[in-house]
């Protein structure tokens, strides 16, 4: 079959490899029929982790099951579905508690799986023909339609991103009538926007510098904030000032400029404002408690790795980053971070699609061929003009 292969930084090719087999009898095969490019796939494709040659790459797989092994009693041969990125064993004492994207058992190498993905245990990747998909009855979700119906893109964003988005607005405690500053315009910080939204936030700011995806972000109805033309604490500060966007009206304190809530959707490759080609992993980090009111909420759903090949210096790459911890300790906000458990909100938003209350495939930019991915992940690392690009082999 064909697969997206990792042969290095910014060296990705597709391969023939041979198609994978049931091996335990809690498997199941799953023909492929759109997996999206991420970007945390970017972090291996720039270098930027200890990735080695021959990671099929893809962890937002949809498909049809072909094949059951002989313990899988739910999933049934022909349904359509889609798996969350997170292999994980659904007993484990952390999967009991609803983190099964800290799984105890599926992982050799520590806590919590992937599929595809560096230091994420043996499971290969789903930008491929088909795909092993380990403890199936818990993995795979049923949707309803047929492949290449309306709604593909749309339930191909529950494998990660959508319910990554959700994770990161309940990681920073969104709900109704509160403020929101969203940093990063990528798949999941527009994403993180729509939901917040959804969830009925007041006002929602997504901090950016690209043009196409600020566009997106104002589509949907969120304020663009972009970081060339200052510091996007002050301007954020400075619009709410204003007291008219989004209809809104401040309460009247100086205190209370800034948001509620923020949300870190770009991670470890932020861009460094004082050198705008370069990267500054603590850039985001910083701006978020420079933004966030007193008693706020920081939802870092953005990845950041104990280790990166290509840091400007030791302590980056040994993953030890500088921020302002004395100001967000006398703010006295509270910060949640990590991978989201995509399994937690997965049904919920699928039948949010269902009913037509969420369109989350507003995202997709292209719709490419699998020969085609070593391009899009070229024209993707630019982070620009391909908001996100979704294989489509069916």
């Amino acid at each position: 079959m064909k697969a997206v292969v990792y042969n290095g930084a910014r060296d990705v090719r597709v391969e023939d490899v041979p198609e994978p087999r049931i091996e335990e009898p809690t498997d199941a095969i799953v023909r492929i029929t759109s997996s999206g490019i991420c970007g945390s796939d970017l972090h291996m494709y720039d270098g930027h982790t200890p990735a080695e040659p021959g990671i099929i790459l893809g962890h937002e797989p949809m498909g049809v099951v072909e094949e059951v092994g002989d313990g899988v009693s739910i999933i049934k041969e022909g349904d359509r579905v889609v798996m969350p990125f997170n292999v994980a064993c659904g007993t484990c004492y952390n999967c009991l508690r609803g983190y099964s994207s800290a799984c105890l058992v599926m992982n050799p190498q520590g806590a919590g799986a992937a599929y595809g993905y560096v230091t994420m245990g043996p499971y290969r990747g789903a930008q491929a023909e088909m795909l092993r998909v380990p403890r199936a009855d818990w993995a795979c979700l049923k949707l309803p339609g047929r492949p290449g119906d309306d709604k593909e893109d749309d339930y191909v964003m529950l494998a990660d991103v959508f319910p990554t988005a959700f994770h990161a607005t309940e990681m920073a405690k969104v709900s109704s009538g509160k403020t929101v500053a969203v940093f990063g315009a990528g798949p999941v910080g527009l994403l993180s926007a729509y939901c917040s939204m959804l969830k009925g936030a007041s006002e929602v700011y997504v901090v950016d510098r690209s043009p196409s995806r600020l566009r997106l972000a104002e589509r949907i109805g969120a304020v663009p904030v972009n970081f060339e033309e200052g510091d996007p604490a002050q301007q954020i500060v400075e619009l709410r000032k204003q007291g008219d966007v989004a209809g809104s009206k401040l309460h009247p304190t100086e205190k209370w400029d800034g948001v509620e809530c923020g949300i870190d959707a770009v991670g470890y490759q932020a861009y460094d404002r004082e050198k705008p080609d370069d990267y500054r992993p603590d850039q985001v980090i910083t701006d978020l408690v420079n933004v966030v009111n007193p008693a706020g909420n920081l939802g870092i759903i953005g990845a950041y790795m104990p280790n990166d090949p290509r840091a400007r210096n030791e302590q980056e790459a040994n993953g030890l980053l500088t921020i302002p911890f004395g100001l967000l300790w006398s703010k006295g906000l509270s910060i949640e971070t990590g991978q989201a458990p995509v399994k937690n909100s997965q049904s919920l938003l699928r039948d949010l699609i269902v009913g037509g209350k969420a369109r989350p495939s507003f995202i997709v930019s292209d719709r490419i061929d699998i020969d085609e991915a070593p391009d899009a992940y070229a024209s993707f690392d630019k982070r620009d003009d391909v908001t996100k690009a979704i294989i489509r082999l069916e």
